[in-house]
Formats: C-alpha cells, structure tokens, sequence
C-alpha cells in the first residue's frame, strides 16, 4: 500500500511495510528507496542499494500512548503537520494533551512541545 511521496528523496513513495520487532508485529512506513535488513529482528540497517534512508515505524510515539494510522501519516506527509492526541500518566493519571508534530528526516517524525 502506498501512501504518499516521499518528502525526501524525488522519486519515492511511502509505502507500508510488515515487520516484526522482539516479537510484535509492527508497521514501518517507507520509502520505496529504502531497502532495510536485520539479522537479529532488532537493529534494522539500510542496504547498499538505498538511496533514501526516510522511514516512520507506527509505534514511534508508543510512550506517549500514540500509534500512528495509515490516515495520519497520509495527512502529515500531505501538510507536513499533524495535530494528535498524546497520553501522559503522570502521577498516576491519565492525562491527554494535544501536539503537533512534524516529518524529521533522521527520526521520521518529531513532537513539537512549545
């Protein structure tokens, strides 16, 4: 499934890619120049014949209680900014706040605090 141009590279797509990480399936949005291997399902690395290095995993934003959809990532590659809904347990606690975040070439996507 491919859901939208790579916002880094000229002729790549994101598309979504099944993985599996210490045992949990998992969801990596990629770029379709971006081949990526593991030996021990942990540590992924590029390929030699990448040519982009830009990827998003779904769980990325895990400890703030989020997962990212197909739709929201469709969205934030479309206006290059995405309001979500986050949650923090903080004392105890179950507080949710709304930020904003943004693409990030090395990390994928970046929550904006201010």
């Amino acid at each position: 499934m491919i859901l939208g141009k790579c916002p880094y590279c000229n002729d790549g797509t994101i598309e979504v890619r099944d993985k599996e990480v210490s045992g949990k399936k998992v969801k990596l949005y990629a770029c379709s120049n971006a081949q990526w291997m593991s030996e021990d399902g942990e540590m992924f690395e590029l390929t030699q014949n990448s040519t982009c290095s830009f990827k998003i995993w779904q769980n990325s934003l895990a400890k703030y209680g989020k997962w990212l959809t197909y739709k929201e990532i469709r969205e934030l590659l479309e206006e290059k900014s995405l309001e979500i809904e986050l949650l923090s347990k903080k004392y105890g606690k179950k507080i949710y706040y709304k930020k904003h975040i943004i693409l990030n070439q090395e990390y994928g996507v970046t929550v904006l605090w201010n």
